[in-house]
């Protein structure tokens, strides 16, 4: 009687199911949630999380202390954009609307970041060069050259031809050395036969009383005097006329030779008259026609 109460008491034990008995002591203290050190677990990898790039774990540090890099894009400090216009869509309208369609054209904005600011600014298509006449070229037929030349008169004769504008040296054996000039303008003109009674480097200046009170009445005032230098309108050399208040001298304004702006002095290049002081001498005789 005994074995079969023994027998009858297992059977109902196995009767009752293992999970039922356990049911309320496993929901109630939940058993501790081991992660996996690789983070290879299928439920971690349902996160669907960014994959991160980590750096390689040190000798003796464990997987989980590793330090998660993350690759962070530098900003600049400031930008600046242009913005370009936007085509403006037109509608084209007919009937009795024709011709009110026209649309503005939107003019560029200039975007401002950072106190940049982006400048539209028109460039002119065409730009006109003024040359002041101390800039302009002169003739290339007033420049020294040799030419030939027939005359009677003896080698070391200066000739003033007033018309064309050109002195000749003569050379002889046919041959003179010609040089471009400024002569007397309308009203200053003359013509004569004078020898050279001076010659002088850097000449001073001293304008005659007539000139002085004719340029007055124009509104200029000229100086009583002006000693010899690049600013004095005689130039670098002066060769004087006999007793007459003209001479051939340089000047101050080259843009003037070959034209008729004088008060009847025969004007030079200063390179020029430097070059004809070297050539003629004291007494030579000097025809102005």
């Amino acid at each position: 009687m005994k074995n079969k109460t023994i027998l009858l008491l297992g059977a109902a034990l196995l009767a009752v199911p293992f999970g039922a008995a356990q049911a309320g002591e496993r929901y109630s203290t939940p058993p501790a949630v081991t992660l996996s050190p690789d983070l290879a677990s299928p439920w971690i990898l349902q996160l669907k999380r960014p994959a991160q790039k980590t750096q390689k774990a040190r000798v003796g540090q464990s997987t989980t202390q590793q330090r998660v890099v993350r690759k962070v894009k530098k900003r600049k400090a400031f930008s600046v954009s242009k913005q370009k216009p936007a085509q403006k869509r037109v509608v084209r309208a007919t009937g009795i609307f024709a011709g009110l369609n026209t649309a503005p054209a939107r003019t560029p904005k200039t975007i401002y970041r950072k106190k940049k600011k982006l400048a539209y600014n028109r460039v002119p298509t065409t730009t006109r060069a003024v040359q002041s006449p101390a800039q302009r070229p002169i003739d290339p037929r007033f420049l020294p050259q040799m030419v030939s030349y027939q005359t009677k008169q003896k080698p070391g004769t200066v000739i003033v031809d007033t018309n064309t504008r050109f002195l000749y040296l003569v050379m002889g054996n046919g041959k003179a050395r010609r040089y471009g000039v400024g002569v007397g303008k309308q009203g200053f003109e003359w013509s004569g036969t004078e020898k050279v009674t001076r010659k002088a480097e850097w000449p001073s200046w001293t304008p005659p009383k007539e000139m002085i009170i004719r340029e007055r009445k124009k509104g200029r005032e000229l100086p009583s005097f002006m000693p010899g230098g690049p600013a004095n309108p005689m130039g670098a050399r002066a060769i004087y006329l006999g007793s007459t208040l003209y001479r051939i001298h340089g000047t101050n304004q080259p843009w003037t030779i070959g034209q008729a702006v004088s008060s009847g002095c025969i004007r030079m290049r200063n390179e020029d008259v430097m070059d004809l002081y070297e050539r003629v001498r004291r007494g030579a005789k000097v025809i102005v026609s």
